[in-house]
């Protein structure tokens, strides 16, 4: 039996290399190049932008200005940005710096009530902002905007953030690269020959850019932590119930579906992650003990280099392998061997699986409804005969994900049940391993950004990160450099229930170490 399953993967592996080679040939060398960063506004931290803002080192106006040039110069290429409010956000702008003159806050005041005062945010086109499009990327939704804000956008306002483009999404939310009907595809700015992922692709894309300060995400199977790695930058899906999902479309069926939900901060900078968090948690946030610092000498640090071999799934590139290394020697080297331990968890192997299985509900809805805007389910098979003759206004891998979905074992089955128990005592060996003291370095992808279209024929490399979902468990995604394809590498750090400022620290760690986002070719004079 061994042997047998020797001989698949060595099969699949071939035919992913040849896959790979096949994709080479059809696109090439890169494709185009970002404009070189002329503004060194765009370089700043949010938290940087905002000290300076409300000490009046900088306007808000000329920060949300920069913003927008930028967004301006590079969307043309990347498609990133599909709605914007430039000129209410400017008024919003003269708004803060007017409040910030008067004097009627002390600068310890701003810095306590309204932390972001100022400061330009996006994010995607599945959390409500008010007024903007609210589209999911369903072509049916194509016309709606949102009439109030999402909870997290409203705290994020609350803050001082003044809400300034909406950027791209998978169908639906759906898929793990960010093309759709609506707004069409969205380009890597490393090479807009490769994929941003998904669903929250083209949030991750707009800031690897610098075309935005900081943004929101939302993750159901891994939809900040992919985008955040293939894009270069930092992204944090908090602990289960954290953050408020009110406002993020499509709406989970069930409890248990709104607990693997979460939204969470991406930004460039490690250092942005901690407060945005605090703030999207309102009064949850205490239960994360954000402001408690964490003394990393006394942390227990666990990695794990794979999935152990998944059947369908990719082998972990040598690039990323090598990153995760590199990573390990940095621990070795400044907090000793001791607080560093391999480990190999098997159910790793099954995390597709379980996550496909676990996200089964009683409702009697899955994907099909989502395509039919929560209203009906569509025809699939109907639609995907349309799609053949460019007459549906689906795409074809939200209608085979509907497809694969309906195959899915049943809510309250046997395999299901099997599938459950599976998730609960992976669950419980980890909370076992890692307590209230320690994290576990995993890989965030098997690959690094694919190539367009490239994800249809590797659709379970998204196990990865979405066996951390229907876990529960916050996990923050961390770069680490540029490969030897030019793109992002990266790996995710996952600690127990609201440990999150484990996860948080020790990507501040990982940025002091490694640099964190690779800027694009800087022309300052």
């Amino acid at each position: 039996m061994s042997g047998t399953s020797t001989l698949g993967a060595y099969i699949f592996g071939m035919l992913q290399s040849f896959i790979r080679f096949i994709f080479r040939l059809v696109y090439g060398s890169k494709g185009e190049s970002m404009p070189a960063i002329t503004d060194p506004i765009l370089l700043e931290s949010a938290s940087s932008l905002a000290k300076k803002i409300r000490e009046q080192k900088l306007s808000s106006v000329e920060v949300l200005e920069s913003f927008i040039r930028r967004i301006q110069e590079v969307n043309p290429i990347l498609n990133c940005v599909v709605d914007e409010r430039f000129d209410a956000a400017l008024k919003d702008a003269a708004e803060a710096d007017s409040l910030i003159k008067s004097g009627q806050y002390s600068l310890e005041q701003l810095a306590k009530e309204k932390p972001f005062l100022g400061v330009p945010i996006t994010t995607k086109d599945c959390i409500s902002v008010k007024g903007m499009l609210h589209t999911a990327g369903l072509y049916v939704r194509r016309d709606i905007r949102g009439s109030q804000d999402a909870d997290a956008i409203a705290l994020m306002r609350r803050a001082g953030a003044i809400p300034l483009a909406l950027t791209n999404v998978s169908e639906v939310c759906m898929w793990w690269e960010s093309n759709n009907t609506v707004h069409g595809r969205t380009r890597n700015a490393y090479d807009t020959n490769r994929i941003v992922g998904g669903s929250s692709g083209g949030e991750g894309c707009v800031q690897s850019a610098a075309a935005s300060a900081f943004g929101l995400g939302s993750d159901i199977g891994g939809s900040i932590r992919m985008p955040a790695f293939f894009n270069g930058i930092f992204g944090h899906k908090p602990s289960k119930l954290v953050v408020s999902n009110v406002g993020q479309f499509p709406t989970p069926f069930s409890a248990e579906q709104n607990a693997f939900l979460g939204l969470g901060p991406m930004s460039r900078f490690a250092e942005d992650l901690r407060p945005m968090l605090k703030i999207m948690a309102g009064e949850k946030a205490s239960s994360l003990h954000l402001d408690e610092p964490v003394d990393l000498t006394k942390l227990k640090f666990f990695y794990q280099e794979s999935d152990g071999g998944a059947k369908l799934v990719s082998s972990v590139d040598p690039d990323l392998s090598e990153a995760l290394q590199k990573v390990v020697k940095h621990l070795n080297a400044k907090f000793g061997s001791k607080q560093v331990e391999r480990i190999q968890l098997p159910q790793f192997k099954q995390s597709a699986a379980i996550w496909f299985a676990n996200m089964r509900d009683d409702s009697g809805h899955g994907f099909a409804y989502q395509l039919g805007n929560l209203d009906h389910d569509i025809n699939t098979y109907w639609e995907l005969c349309k799609w053949l003759v460019g007459a549906s206004k689906h795409t074809f891998i939200g209608l085979t994900t509907a497809i694969m979905d309906s195959a899915q074992c049943k809510h309250g089955s046997s395999k299901y049940q099997h599938l459950v128990r599976k998730r609960n005592d992976l669950r419980d060996e980890i909370q076992r391993l890692v307590g209230n003291n320690g994290v576990l370095i995993y890989p965030t992808h098997p690959t690094v950004a694919p190539y367009h279209n490239e994800p249809i024929l590797r659709p379970i490399n998204f196990a990865y990160t979405g066996i951390v979902n229907v876990l529960g468990f916050p996990a923050t995604a961390v770069p680490l450099g540029i490969g030897s394809e030019g793109l992002p590498l990266g790996v995710q750090v996952i600690a127990n229930f609201n440990e999150d400022r484990l996860c948080l620290a020790v990507a501040e760690e990982l940025e002091r170490a490694f640099g964190g986002w690779s800027r694009p070719e800087i022309r300052i004079n």
